[in-house]
């Protein structure tokens, strides 16, 4: 029983939708990053499904080096947020105008 490639792109875009979704509503910035990473996760998906689709390793080389990416994106989007925490007290995006020191 094979699953369809509608099936992996509808998934595909329930995430993506959910992800933009807690981008615009949301005004936590962890939540926010989050979200993007889900939008990510989202295309990474799309992009394996037509990798196996086609029957190309393209598709799988561009998901792994969009993953390394991410986990570089991770560790810097989370520092900021922590530095940001511990001079403020608190990570609401609406106060958030500058970021000087």
């Amino acid at each position: 029983m094979a699953v369809s490639l509608n099936s992996y792109l509808i998934v595909s875009a329930i995430l993506f939708s959910i992800g933009v979704i807690g981008v615009l509503v949301r005004r936590n910035p962890l939540v926010i990053f989050m979200s993007i990473e889900l939008m990510l996760n989202a295309v990474n998906l799309t992009f394996m499904a037509f990798a196996n689709a086609l029957g190309s390793v393209d598709g799988w080389i561009f998901v792994f080096l969009s993953l390394t990416v991410a986990a570089a994106e991770v560790v810097v989007g989370l520092a900021i947020i922590v530095a940001i925490f511990r001079t403020r007290k608190e990570i609401d995006i609406d106060e958030m105008n500058t970021l000087k020191g």
